[in-house]
């Protein structure tokens, strides 16, 4: 404990300290102490803190808190938490403390959960054990943000307020969650079926925490991928510096007033945040040339959403956003690219996109162009829908922002030479290659 301010270290050695005088009843009056379920209940505890992601520790703890005396029943907790995985040093303080905690806990949620019934006598039959099971969950949570609260106090020298009100909301969700597994474990401990069953219980939870944090993973890893896809087009063009996510916003508001929900909805999200992945592959000097572009130069941008397209092609959580990011630029009379798609030949996916790619660029505030106000943009949307818009989508973003608002382009997400200041004149650049004045709303150096 060398390490630890000496506050810290006489707070861990109390709680040390008060754990082994709880356990003392039980070890004076040992045969009167169920040991094969202490026994069993402490082994599974540690089994579950040395498997990864393993969610049986706090069922199993609860089904101890309703099973068990006191003394007992913070015994269970001891051996998971002196086996159980740390990140950070000092590694065998962290589990003394860790034991020494979830034992007090535990010991005072048996106590609570036992005020009433006699002891060693088996939990009331449902419906009448959930309000005891709820004090002693409840219990258990409070005991354990309380000791934590205590020792951040004691060695960081965090305020009360920091230490004890921020994570208590958080802290009495797993108790609350896994309370009516323990609950169940314990009761079917107690009927005819025995501890067997009881610990059958625990297995479809186990699978099924298990499934979702796999789901729960491979989702981030999702939200990874395109969030460092997006980062090394802002890298490139600083003129897309926020644009990315954005558009994922208004393409997600547009979506959900179509009906579009679950995967599709998330599907609208990675096609609006990555519809310009593909100037990756378009030079840099091209993206951020300041003067007119040639045609030869205006082809090779123009190129972008073939190369995202290509980019994406084996990212198979993307689905439809592939064909999103291939024809965001097509347009419903047929003037777009990269194949002059016309109406719903175009994928329904890039028809959302491009009216938030559009919106966006309007609504934004560039080096080259102050942005337009919403209502602005918007009439501009509508005046254009039917020859470059899908009218549906102009119509379902207009509900959208009537519904929740937008708020545009901060200057934090702006660089320095990116921001206009209100009295500087800065005609819009129109250029594009249909002439349509809401396609002018880009980069003047090609699409956005």
């Amino acid at each position: 404990m060398g390490a630890l301010p000496a506050a810290a270290r006489a707070y861990i050695a109390g709680a040390v300290l008060a754990a082994a005088l709880c356990a003392v009843p039980t070890v004076r009056d040992a045969s009167a102490v169920p040991w094969g379920a202490v026994a069993l209940l402490a082994g599974l505890c540690a089994v579950s803190e040395r498997l990864p992601r393993c969610p049986l520790t706090m069922p199993v703890l609860l089904a101890g808190v309703f099973l068990l005396p006191p003394g007992a029943a913070g015994l269970v907790a001891v051996p998971g938490a002196l086996l159980g995985r740390v990140g950070r040093r000092p590694v065998w303080v962290r589990r003394l403390w860790h034991a020494a905690q979830f034992s007090l806990a535990a010991s005072a949620a048996s106590y609570v959960h036992g005020l009433g019934t006699p002891p060693g006598a088996p939990p009331p039959p449902f419906p009448y054990a959930l309000l005891p099971a709820l004090a002693a969950a409840l219990t258990l949570a409070l005991v354990v943000t309380a000791l934590d609260g205590g020792v951040l106090i004691a060695a960081e020298g965090r305020s009360p307020r920091a230490a004890w009100g921020a994570p208590l909301p958080g802290a009495l969700v797993p108790p609350l969650l896994h309370g009516p597994t323990g609950l169940m474990t314990a009761l079917l401990w107690h009927s005819a079926y025995g501890p067997v069953a009881a610990l059958l219980v625990l297995l479809p939870m186990s699978v099924s925490s298990w499934v979702l944090d796999r789901c729960r993973r491979e989702r981030a890893a999702h939200q990874a991928t395109v969030r460092a896809l997006v980062q090394a087009v802002d890298l490139k063009d600083r003129y897309t510096r926020g644009h990315s996510e954005r558009v994922g916003r208004a393409s997600v508001l547009i979506a959900r007033e179509l009906g579009i929900t679950g995967d599709r909805l998330e599907a609208v999200r990675f096609a609006g945040t990555l519809h310009d992945v593909g100037k990756l592959g378009v030079p840099t000097r091209l993206l951020r040339k300041d003067g007119p572009l040639t045609p030869e130069e205006r082809r090779v941008i123009e190129l972008h959403p073939e190369f995202g397209h290509e980019m994406v092609r084996g990212i198979g959580f993307l689905g439809e956003a592939r064909d999103a990011i291939l024809h965001h630029h097509e347009r419903l009379d047929g003037s777009g690219y990269p194949y002059g798609l016309i109406g719903h030949q175009i994928p329904e996916f890039a028809r959302v996109v491009a009216v938030a790619d559009a919106f966006d660029a309007m609504t934004s505030t560039r080096s080259y162009s102050r942005a337009r106000p919403v209502p602005v943009a918007l009439a501009e949307l509508h005046r254009c829908s039917g020859s470059q818009f899908d009218p549906r989508m102009v119509a379902a973003l207009s509900r959208a922002l009537d519904r929740h608002g937008w708020c545009p382009a901060s200057d934090r997400e702006r660089s320095p030479e990116d921001i206009i200041p209100p009295s500087r004149n800065v005609p819009v650049d129109h250029r594009s290659p249909t002439g349509s004045p809401a396609a002018g709303f880009a980069h003047p150096g090609g699409p956005s």
